[in-house]
C-alpha cells in the first residue's frame, strides 16, 4: 500500500536548513545552546563537563564522521524548579568553523566524580531555528566509562536516509550498545545482551531453593531477559546464585532504570502496604503458623480505620526481637530502616476494595462471579463453548445434560453456569473430576461457594503467571533488548516504541528478585507454589505473538467472528455479543493504535520495498525471532517482515500488549482481589468428599471450613499487600496518547499524534456512555464497579495517581 506524502520529507527540511546555514556561515561561527540537567541532590557537574557537537552535513575526511566542534564547558548553571523536579540550566557557546554545517549529534564528557541526569540540549542555528536533543539519560564519570556519551538530535531517519556525516556514528553507537558478551556488568555499562532465566533460585541455601533454568531447552522454553551478571556459559545454561536479601539495586542498563522519584515512590508504597497488611500478621510467618481468620468480619476489618490505628500501635511491638531480626535479613538496610520508621508514623489509609465498597456481599453473588470473567481482572481467558459436553485435558468432560437440566430455570442447555473441577488421576493421562451446580441454600449452596473459590484460586494463578507476567512482562522484554541493540535512536520505529518500553526491564529485574524467584511472593501466595515458573514455561509453549493481536485473540477464543469485508467495521472482527466490556472497549483501543501506527509508518515508508530494504528493521526482527524468542524460532506463524502490513501489524500488537492488555490485567487487581473472599490466590484444602472426616467437619460449620480453606492470615496479608502495590498508578504516569511535543519536531508526526489523541478522547466518551447504558449489565454488575480499565484517561496529565482503576499507561512499568 502506498500512502500520499502530505508533508516535506525530513531530508527536504534538512537541505532547506543547510542552505540557510551556508548563507550565514561567513558571519555565523558560534552556536548557542542550553543544557538542562536534573538535580538529584548532588552538585551539578559545572566546568567538569564539556560538550562537542558533530556536524550532520559536513564529513571530516580524516575520520569519516561529521566535523567536530571545539569543546564548550558547562559554567555558571542556574537552578530552576517546577512540578517537583529541580533542574540546573547551563547556557553555552560553541565555536565552529564557517563550513561546519548543521549539528546532528554531540559528545558529552563528564569529568566530575558523580553521575548526572541529562534532561535535554537545545542548539540555536541561523534564523532562530532550534535543534532539539531529548536525552533523558545518565552520564557517568569518564574515569569509569572510559568514553564520552554520544547523543543524536530528535530528527528521525531510516538507515538509508541518514545524513552522510552521521552514518558512521550511527553504526558505532549500536555496536557499543551490543557489547562483546564477555565482561561482568558494572553500574555504568550501557550494554544490552540476552540471558536465560537462570537467576530465580538460590541453590546454596538447599534443595528446596533449586529451580530449573528457563529458556534454552525444549523442556523449559522461555523468552530471554537482559543479562545482568556474569557472561553466559559456553556450554549449557548455568545458574546465577541469589542472596537471601531482596536486591533492589540489581543491575540493569542505566537508561532502563526507574527515575529516583519513581523508585522512591515504589519503595514508599511497598513499605506502607507491608506495614499495614503484613507486619501485624508477621508472627504467623516466623512461627510457621498457618492460622486462619476466625470470621468474615475479621477480613473486612483489614481495611477499616480501626485497623490503621491498631497497626500503628502494634507495628512498634512487632518490629522487635525475632521478627525484627528476620525482617532485617530479608531486606536491604536502607529499606529496613524505612519500614522501621514507617511503623512509627501515621499510615496511609487503604480504601475498601471496590468489590465490597457498595455491597459487602457482592463477592458471593453468582451473577457477579460470572461477570468478572468478562470484565474483571482476567477477562482475556474465557472461551466460547463450541460443543457439549466440552473436552477435558485427557478426553471428554464428565458434565452431562442430566447434571444441569433441573437447574436451567427456563434457560437452554447452552446458558447455564456449572463448574467442573479436575485432579490428576492415579495413572498417567487420567483425571478425576467433580461437577458442582448453583444452589441457594443448604449443603449444596455451601459446596457451590467452595467450588467458586477453587475456580478463583486457579484463575488467580493463571492470571498472575500467564495473563500478567508471561503475556506482557516476559514476552515484551526481548523486543526491548532487540530495539536497543538493532534500531538506532535515530530510527523512527525506535522513537515510536520508546514510551512503551520505559521502565519494563527494571520492573522485570525487581520481579525476579522479589516476586517470581524461589520462595518469592508468588510461590508463597499462589496454589502452584514452587512449580509456578515451570508452569509459566509450559504455557509459553502455546504462546504465539500473532495471536496476541486482540482481533485474532477474540476469534481464537470463539468470542468474535472475522468480518474483513465490512467497510463499517475497521477492526475486521465482530463480537458475538456486545456486553463484553473488555472486548468492546479493547477493540476500540486496538483500532486507535493501529490507525496511529499506520499513519506514522506512512510518513517514513513509501511501500513494501522500503520495509525490505531497511537493514535495521530486518536485523531487529531477525534477532527477536531467533534470539530473544529463540526457543520459538522455528514456528511458522512469525510475520515475514517483508511488507508494510507485516510491520504495522507487529507494531500495533506490541503497543497493544504494553498498553491496553497490560492495563486490563493489572490495574483492576485491588478492586477485585483486594478482598480475598472474592478472589483467593490459593485454597489450602480440597472440597471434601461425602463420607469423609473432612466432610463431617464441613457439615458442622461450613463457614469455618471455608475460612480454613482460604490462605493463612499471613499469606492473605502478603497477597493483598502485593496487589495493592501493583494496582497503583505512579505520579509520573504517562498515558496512551500522551507524549511531550518536543520529543519530535516533525510537523507530520505531531499532526498524526494529535489525531491519535483525539481518537482516544472519542473512545472515552463512548466508554462513559456504555457504562451508563442499562442494557449492558456486565459493565457494572451487583458490585457496581463500572468497567474503566480500558478508559484511556488521556486528559489526565499527572493530576491523579494511586489506585484509580482506570487509565492506560503507555508502558509496562509495574
Amino acid at each position: 500500500m502506498v500512502f500520499p506524502r502530505a508533508y516535506p520529507s525530513m531530508q527536504e527540511r534538512v537541505r532547506e536548513v543547510q542552505s540557510k546555514f551556508q548563507n550565514h556561515h561567513i558571519k555565523q561561527n558560534i552556536i548557542k545552546g542550553k543544557i538542562v540537567i536534573q538535580n538529584h541532590g548532588q552538585s551539578g557537574p559545572g566546568k567538569s563537563a564539556s560538550v562537542q557537537i558533530y556536524s550532520s552535513t559536513t564529513v571530516d575526511p580524516s575520520t569519516g564522521k561529521g566535523k567536530l566542534s571545539a569543546k564548550a564547558y558547562l559554567k555558571r548553571g542556574k537552578s530552576e524548579g517546577h512540578d517537583g523536579t529541580k533542574t540546573r540550566i547551563y547556557k553555552i557557546k560553541i565555536h565552529v568553523e564557517p563550513d561546519f554545517g548543521i549539528p546532528g549529534a554531540f559528545l558529552m564528557k563528564n569529568q566530575h566524580k558523580h553521575k548526572f541526569f541529562l534532561e535535554s540540549v537545545t542548539l540555536e542555528i541561523p534564523d532562530n531555528q532550534i535543534i532539539y536533543f531529548d536525552c533523558r539519560s545518565w552520564v557517568y564519570p569518564f574515569q569509569k566509562t572510559k568514553s564520552e556519551r554520544l547523543f543524536f538530535s530528535n530528527n528521525s531517519y531510516l538507515p538509508n536516509h541518514t545524513p552522510s556525516a552521521l552514518v558512521e556514528l550511527r553504526k558505532l553507537e549500536l555496536v557499543s550498545l551490543r557489547g562483546d558478551g564477555k565482561q561482568v556488568r558494572k553500574e555504568w555499562d550501557r550494554i544490552y545482551d540476552y540471558d536465560y532465566y537462570n537467576d530465580l533460585c538460590n541453590p546454596d541455601k538447599g534443595q528446596e531453593h533449586i529451580r530449573p533454568v528457563l529458556g534454552g531447552s525444549e523442556l523449559h522454553p522461555y523468552p530471554r531477559r537482559v543479562r545482568t551478571g556474569h557472561p553466559p556459559s559456553n556450554t549449557e545454561p548455568s545458574t546465577e546464585s541469589r542472596t537471601e536479601t531482596i536486591n533492589l539495586d540489581i543491575y540493569v542498563p542505566p537508561d532502563e532504570r526507574f527515575s529516583p522519584k519513581k523508585l522512591s515512590e515504589f519503595i514508599s508504597n511497598s513499605i506502607q502496604a507491608t506495614v499495614h497488611f503484613i507486619i501485624t500478621e508477621a508472627d504467623s510467618l516466623f512461627k510457621q503458623d498457618s492460622s486462619s481468620f476466625e470470621s468474615f468480619d475479621e477480613i473486612h476489618d483489614m481495611f477499616s480505620s480501626k485497623r490503621s490505628k491498631a497497626v500503628e500501635g502494634k507495628a512498634k511491638d512487632k518490629l522487635k526481637g525475632k521478627v525484627k531480626e528476620r525482617l532485617k535479613k530479608l531486606v536491604p538496610d536502607v529499606l529496613f530502616k524505612e519500614i522501621t520508621y514507617a511503623g512509627k508514623e501515621d499510615l496511609a489509609k487503604f480504601p475498601l476494595p471496590q468489590i465490597i465498597r457498595e455491597n459487602e456481599l457482592a463477592w458471593g453473588n453468582d451473577e457477579e462471579f460470572g461477570r468478572q470473567m468478562l470484565a474483571g481482572t482476567n477477562p482475556a481467558r474465557i472461551q466460547s463453548l463450541q460443543k457439549f459436553p466440552p473436552e477435558g485435558r485427557y478426553g471428554m468432560s464428565t458434565i452431562e445434560a442430566s447434571h444441569i437440566e433441573h437447574s436451567l430455570d427456563g434457560l437452554t442447555l447452552f446458558e447455564p453456569l456449572a463448574i467442573e473441577l479436575s485432579l490428576p488421576g492415579s495413572s498417567e493421562d487420567t483425571e478425576v473430576s467433580r461437577v458442582f451446580l448453583p444452589a441457594n441454600q443448604g449443603t449444596e449452596a455451601a459446596l457451590w461457594q467452595l467450588a467458586k473459590a477453587h475456580v478463583a484460586a486457579n484463575d488467580s494463578a493463571y492470571h498472575q503467571l500467564i495473563s500478567h507476567w508471561l503475556h506482557t512482562h516476559a514476552v515484551v522484554e526481548p523486543f526491548i533488548i532487540a530495539t536497543r541493540r538493532q534500531l538506532s535512536v535515530m530510527h523512527p520505529i525506535n522513537w515510536l516504541l520508546r514510551p512503551h518500553f520505559k521502565d519494563t526491564i527494571h520492573i522485570n529485574a525487581l520481579a525476579r528478585s522479589i516476586l517470581i524467584n524461589s520462595r518469592g511472593i508468588l510461590e508463597k501466595t499462589l496454589f502452584s507454589g514452587e512449580i509456578s515458573m515451570e508452569l509459566s514455561s509450559e504455557l509459553y509453549k502455546e504462546w504465539r505473538f500473532d495471536e496476541q493481536a486482540l482481533p485474532a485473540d477474540l476469534v481464537k477464543r470463539g468470542l468474535a467472528l472475522e468480518d474483513p469485508d465490512n467497510p463499517n467495521n475497521p477492526t475486521e472482527v465482530q463480537l458475538l455479543f456486545d456486553d463484553y466490556p473488555y472486548g468492546a472497549d479493547g477493540l476500540d483501543i486496538w483500532h486507535a493504535i493501529k490507525t496511529w501506527v499506520t499513519d506514522f509508518c506512512s510518513l517514513f515508508y513509501e511501500n513494501d520495498s522500503s520495509v525490505n530494504s531497511d537493514v535495521e528493521i530486518q536485523a531487529w526482527w531477525s534477532e527477536i525471532q531467533n534470539v530473544g524468542h529463540g526457543d520459538k524460532c522455528n514456528e511458522t506463524w512469525w510475520y515475514k517482515m517483508t511488507t508494510l502490513l507485516d510491520l504495522t501489524e507487529a507494531l500495533t500488537t506490541l503497543i497493544w500488549i504494553t498498553s491496553g492488555l497490560h492495563a486490563s490485567v493489572n490495574f483492576g487487581q485491588y478492586a477485585y482481589a483486594g478482598c480475598p473472599l472474592n478472589r483467593p490466590m490459593l485454597c489450602r484444602n480440597f472440597i471434601p468428599e461425602q463420607g469423609t472426616q473432612e466432610f463431617a467437619e464441613f457439615l458442622r460449620d461450613p463457614d469455618k471450613y471455608y475460612l480454613n480453606m482460604l490462605p493463612s492470615r499471613f499469606e492473605m496479608s502478603l497477597g493483598i499487600a502485593l496487589i495493592e502495590v501493583l494496582s497503583r498508578h505512579t505520579s509520573d504516569e504517562v498515558y496512551l496518547g500522551q507524549r511531550p511535543l518536543l520529543e519530535c519536531t516533525d510537523d507530520g508526526v505531531q499532526e498524526k499524534f494529535k489525531k491519535f489523541n483525539e481518537h482516544l478522547q472519542e473512545i472515552e466518551k463512548k466508554i462513559i456512555q456504555r457504562n451508563k447504558d442499562p442494557k449492558f449489565k456486565n459493565r457494572s454488575g451487583p458490585a457496581k464497579i463500572p468497567y474503566e480499565l480500558l478508559y484511556p484517561d488521556t486528559s489526565n496529565v499527572g493530576s491523579t495517581w494511586g489506585i484509580t482503576g482506570k487509565g492506560i499507561p503507555n508502558n509496562i512499568s509495574i
